[in-house]
């Protein structure tokens, strides 16, 4: 027995439809547009910052983990706040929580454009994660109650578009901004942007709230869940600095999984469950989350590692480096909406399939890569790599949000992009380790058979951390044949490690296809529960 709603059922758990909308509020594409302004905000934080980061240090004199912060403050907030944030759209209406997210994430990052220390920079960015996972659910929970079922996949379809789009082409935005402005208008962007947004959504946006939306608190399941959370990515943030093997590492991943095994058991005793274990007993909504983790571990784990290769290997500037991912920017904002079509026509399964067969084939497709690979050969896989995104980031959101009760859209939309969050902290981290760990075994070995002079410990460790992120550890000062001999031996040490990675995100990709196949059409969607006819 599982916990999704029939056809049958849902008149009697739904809440009447509302009357069709004569004005601006409650318009299905009105509301998109709305959303996937304030969406864009937090997608482009995700890639736009890094171009700023070296800015940001020289200018407030940050050290290394200082700046380390700025990224990793914002994705912690980010991935321990998404499912309790959707909990409170459930509770209090995504409208609401909408607007606050939206408001709070301009205010941030207006503050860290005027801050003047590192530490209030990076207070500022935990705030920005705290109200974008405010934002993102309830995003999704506005689309799920708003658009006839009929039209779900296509909103879901230009929704994943603009993330898609804002996360590729925030390195080119960023590049432009940092180098003909400041590195300051990289956040102040925000404020007019979030401003519009807020405008837009006091017009248009209307709440919706299930009859049989939670009406409390479950404060222990948000302890715990929050707790595991937090000890689950804080260990992959880390260990590349502790060590896969160390105690550190080991302690906190065991600590993580102590906690979601009691919360787990605490969520069958609860009155009511932050999240109802039941939705689980669907199958293709778990599916859609194991999905969207493999999906979210071979992408960005994978595309950490070409803006190494182009700026590195290729020594090309941010700016050219972000142009020369335009082709997967093109492919995702192209098949987006096209997958939507797809799916409400054929169903998730066949696309999902299809998507994944092609993010594995293009990232097989980059171990191919060398250090003399022109724009062409890379922009084919590049494009390819977009083409299998776009109906996975579509289906896997529709399977998952599609499958939950109208009353925990917010839930689902939350578990959603958590499952994005840990997939890519998770690829970023294990196919980091494993570049480290190839170039580790093949860096002295290459360095000597070039007939360099050889280096003491301390000297090829420091090789080691250079190499592993394409960079040619050449000394002030070094004659031009030796200068040209150590960047040959780390950019080719590089790309056999890149090599690698890609093959491990490639396997990946291939469990992802076939976990695609137990996915479906969301029951709860089709049902149509709570959305609003035009």
């Amino acid at each position: 027995m599982t916990s999704q709603t029939t056809v049958d059922e849902a008149p009697a758990d739904r809440p009447p439809l509302p009357a069709p909308s004569k004005g601006l509020r409650g318009h299905p594409w009105l509301t998109l547009i709305s959303v996937a302004i304030g969406v864009m905000m937090v997608a482009l934080d995700g890639t736009i910052v890094a171009i700023a980061n070296p800015a940001i240090q020289k200018d407030l004199g940050a050290t290394l983990a200082d700046v380390q912060w700025i990224t990793n403050g914002y994705l912690l907030a980010l991935a321990v706040a998404l499912v309790t944030a959707g909990k409170l759209g459930d509770r209090f209406g995504h409208r609401q929580t909408f607007l606050i997210g939206v408001t709070g994430f301009a205010v941030a990052s207006g503050a860290i454009g005027l801050s003047d220390s590192i530490a209030l920079v990076i207070g500022f960015r935990v705030l920005q994660g705290l109200f974008g996972a405010l934002l993102m659910p309830a995003a999704l929970g506005l689309l799920r109650a708003t658009f006839p079922a009929e039209q779900l996949n296509m909103a879901i379809g230009i929704w994943g578009m603009v993330i898609g789009a804002s996360t590729a082409g925030g390195p080119i935005l960023g590049g432009v901004l940092v180098e003909k402005v400041s590195w300051q208008s990289v956040f102040f962007i925000n404020v007019p942007v979030g401003a519009l947004a807020l405008l837009l959504g006091m017009v248009i946006l209307r709440d919706h709230r299930a009859e049989k939306a939670p009406r409390s608190f479950d404060l222990p399941g948000i302890l715990l869940l929050s707790g595991g959370m937090f000890a689950l990515v804080w260990p992959l943030i880390k260990a590349g600095e502790w060590g896969w093997g160390s105690w550190s590492t080991l302690g906190w991943l065991a600590g993580a999984v102590l906690l979601f095994v009691v919360f787990a058991i605490w969520e069958t005793r609860a009155g009511e469950p932050l999240i109802p274990l039941r939705l689980f007993r669907s199958v293709p909504l778990s599916a859609g989350t194991v999905l969207m983790v493999l999906m979210a571990f071979a992408f960005m784990g994978g595309l950490f590692f070409v803006t190494f290769y182009l700026q590195n290997v290729h020594g090309m500037s941010a700016v050219d480096s972000g142009l020369h991912l335009l082709p997967l920017t093109a492919m995702m904002i192209v098949s987006s909406p096209l997958a939507g079509a797809l799916i409400t026509r054929f169903g998730p399964r066949i696309p999902l399939v299809g998507g994944m067969v092609c993010t594995t084939v293009a990232m097989f497709g980059m171990t191919t890569l060398t250090t003399d690979t022109g724009t062409l050969p890379m922009s084919l896989w590049f494009a390819l790599l977009g083409l299998g995104l776009a109906p996975v980031m579509v289906g896997a959101t529709e399977v998952i949000v599609g499958n939950a009760p109208l009353e925990l859209s917010g839930v689902a939309g939350g578990l959603q992009q958590a499952a994005m969050q840990v997939g890519g902290s998770l690829g970023t981290a294990v196919l980091g380790a494993v570049m480290s760990s190839r170039v580790g075994s093949e860096l002295a070995g290459n360095w000597t058979d070039a007939g360099l002079p050889p280096l003491n410990p301390g000297q090829l460790a420091k090789a080691e951390e250079a190499v592993a992120v394409g960079i040619a550890p050449v000394p002030p000062h070094t004659p031009e044949p030796f200068a040209t001999k150590i960047a040959d031996v780390a950019h080719d040490t590089f790309m056999s490690g890149t090599s690698l990675a890609f093959s491990v995100a490639g396997i990946v990709a291939v469990l992802a296809a076939g976990v695609a196949l137990f996915t479906k059409r969301g029951e709860n969607a089709e049902a149509g529960t709570g959305a609003a006819h035009i």
